[in-house]
């Protein structure tokens, strides 16, 4: 893999760590497998595009972006909390809405962004920054959202928002609002991904209709190739593992193309990633305890 090859992997890898983190806040703070993530993240793209394509300020539109993601999770999570929807089922009817409501932001089915004034382009007149600009100001957002989110889940509400995923009859008998958290949360996570889709369409310079579709499925593989490379130990560690893994996972989505499968195969690689990264832990488990000290004895009762 050339040097170019590298930087472009992993300034993508970076732009979708941002996503990854909303990913991560549902699926593993909340124990809720939220659909919305491949909706919300083509809403942030159409709205950053469409701002932009009007002359609009890149930086302001890329906070409406964040916006629009956080109105996008709180209606699933309004769908769960009031209407008793599962899970699934919301965050699918949300992900099927936002289809059209896309299409209508955007007002055709693709936006083009060549030559147009881009967050990137603002951030590459900077000096030293016409080569690495990209890079740079992904690596700063990244690694600030994540501090963020770190210091977020810190706190009262943060903790209250980890004890409703881990045990949410528990929480409530303290009387902490678990269906204001789990709107919270979600709100939150959708309004990450958004933005990592405002991040995306200004840097491949378009915004197509169709660019959140299997985006929840590289967020979970990306969430669980970080934490068996990195660990769970911690929430600073967690939240790191997040970040590492979508970037591990974008680069094994390069090399896979390097090898000459086509973009057409990469729905099927994503798969094989995830089943890898699911069983791994599994089968460390198996093999671990018969390498062990106590390997082959057999344990009886006094």
């Amino acid at each position: 893999m050339s040097w170019q090859v590298f930087s472009g992997t992993f300034e993508q890898g970076l732009m979708y760590a941002i996503m990854v983190l909303g990913v991560y806040l549902t699926f593993r703070v909340l124990d809720y497998a939220d659909l919305t993530v491949d909706g919300s993240f083509t809403l942030g793209a159409a709205i950053a595009a469409r701002l932009i394509f009007a002359g609009q300020n890149p930086w302001l539109a890329s906070g409406l972006a964040f916006i629009g993601g956080l109105v996008a999770g709180a209606f699933t999570g309004l769908l769960h909390t009031k209407f008793k929807i599962t899970p699934l089922l919301s965050g699918i009817l949300t992900m099927t809405a936002l289809y059209s409501v896309n299409l209508r932001i955007m007002g055709r089915p693709n936006i083009p962004l060549l030559r147009m004034r881009t967050i990137f382009t603002d951030f590459g007149k900077l000096p030293f920054m016409d080569q690495y600009g990209v890079m740079v100001l992904s690596l700063i957002s990244v690694l600030i959202l994540g501090y963020l989110l770190y210091l977020f889940m810190e706190t009262e509400i943060g903790v209250a928002l980890r004890a409703t995923g881990d045990n949410e009859m528990m929480i409530r008998s303290q009387g902490v609002n678990t269906d204001m958290m789990k709107i919270l949360g979600l709100s939150i996570s959708n309004g990450l991904v958004a933005f990592s889709g405002s991040y995306v369409a200004q840097n491949n310079q378009f915004a197509d209709a169709s660019m959140g579709i299997g985006m929840i499925i590289a967020g979970l593989a990306s969430v669980i190739i970080g934490e068996v490379l990195v660990g769970t130990s911690s929430v600073k560690r967690t939240i790191l593992a997040v970040i590492v893994g979508a970037i591990v996972y974008r680069v094994i989505i390069a090399l896979v193309l390097q090898l000459g499968l086509g973009p057409t195969d990469l729905k099927l690689v994503t798969a094989v990633i995830v089943i890898i990264a699911l069983t791994t832990p599994d089968i460390k488990k198996k093999i671990v305890p018969r390498s062990g000290p106590h390997a082959g004895k057999e344990v009886t009762n006094a």
